[in-house]
């Protein structure tokens, strides 16, 4: 089984209702996902986004950078909501949204891989370890990393919060 990055944009009701009724909002989220899914969006109006099997990466890669936001784990867990996958999710509020769109930008992609190669990511066991043991290109985490700025660009312009979990 895969272990895959997952992230939805909330704006500031949603969000709220999410926070107070987590059972609400994972139903929510499960219909946001299959519309996109149905038709997708111009990315900039995306509401729903995927890092794939990366999110280990970007995780290691940011915290290398002493990134200020955790944008694959979030802040908080959102209270009272079960596992979404293997874990509950967890959020970044609107303004931790925009922070972390800031960070972004003044984090170009290169930043992330300097001094860094597979076999780095393989001695740290990151997800998924026999990627990095193949010695396969960085480039997939950094395609990644390019379009969850993107997302959060999108998502700071609007003033949403959003979710993250691992399914």
């Amino acid at each position: 089984m895969s272990m895959i990055g997952e992230y939805v944009r909330l704006g500031p009701a949603d969000f709220e209702r999410a926070l107070r009724e987590p059972e609400w909002a994972q139903d929510f989220v499960a219909a946001l996902f299959d519309a996109e899914r149905d038709v997708p969006p111009v990315p900039s109006r995306a509401r729903c986004h995927s890092t794939d099997k990366t999110w280990h990466a970007l995780s290691f890669l940011l915290a290398r950078t002493g990134f200020p936001v955790d944008v694959v784990h979030g802040d908080e867990e959102v209270p009272d909501a079960g596992d979404w996958g293997c874990a509950p999710p967890r959020y970044l509020t609107p303004e931790r949204v925009a922070a972390a769109a800031d960070a972004m930008a003044g984090t170009p992609h290169p930043a992330l891989l300097d001094g860094v190669t597979p076999r780095d990511l393989a001695a740290a066991e990151v997800y998924p370890v026999v990627v990095w043991e193949r010695g396969e290109s960085l480039e997939w985490v950094t395609d990644h990393y390019r379009h969850l700025a993107r997302f959060f660009r999108a998502a700071a312009r609007d003033g949403d919060a959003v979710l993250m979990w691992i399914a």
